[in-house]
């Protein structure tokens, strides 16, 4: 009993100091909130009254149906499984919960994104509109895609794009091509069978690679 009251106590207390890192007074109703974790940036709307809207991946739900489990912080191994599975929701978390530990930047990325945003209201609304379960995707629909649209009416993604980017560059490297043509030659000299059917895409793919890089 004593042991559970002295774990309770410094539990409340470390959330205590967690939470008075955060100034709520500097974030207003439609602001953006901007959190690096783990690998990516993470990102939410700024609902009022310290509460957070925020597209997040999470595991839980399909496990188990345990609406208070599913309620807490969002772990990194949660989010992680929840990317690989592809399940996500968009929900409501205190500022603390959302942040979890890092430093907040508001309103960033409206020095990046060429639209301007639109009223604080709007966006808020629109963040809550779209609470629930959604269909998750690392590139086609993340946590800025949900915010992007909310803030400034596009669904758009600068941490896909520049994913997208060295991902192209990688492939279609001199390099890549030089080591498709390898493979590919190693491969049939392997198999012993010397046809149009194998020959044509070993020469053609690193071409095309070649071409394009």
């Amino acid at each position: 009993m004593f042991l559970y009251q002295l774990l309770s106590f410094f539990f409340v207390a470390s959330k205590k100091e967690e939470e008075s890192k955060y100034d709520l007074s500097l974030y207003k109703r439609g602001d953006l909130l901007e959190v690096p974790r783990t690998l990516f940036t993470h990102f939410g709307i700024y609902l009022g009254d310290n509460r957070v809207a925020h597209l997040i991946p999470d595991i839980l739900p399909i496990l188990t149906r345990n609406k208070s489990a599913i309620a807490k912080m969002v772990t990194n191994n949660r989010l992680l499984m929840g990317v690989i599975a592809k399940v996500a929701s968009v929900r409501v978390d205190s500022v603390v919960d959302f942040a979890y530990g890092s430093e907040i930047l508001i309103n960033h990325m409206d020095s990046v994104c060429s639209q301007p945003p639109l009223d604080g209201d709007e966006v808020a609304r629109r963040a809550e509109k779209l609470l629930g379960s959604v269909t998750y995707s690392l590139l086609w629909y993340n946590c800025e895609h949900y915010v992007m649209y909310c803030r400034y009416g596009m669904a758009i993604s600068y941490q896909t794009y520049q994913f997208c980017t060295i991902v192209r560059k990688i492939a279609f490297s001199r390099i890549s091509a030089y080591l498709t043509a390898l493979c590919g030659a190693c491969t049939v000299l392997y198999l012993g069978c010397v046809t149009p059917l194998t020959v044509l895409p070993t020469l053609l793919i690193p071409f095309t690679i070649w071409m394009a890089a």
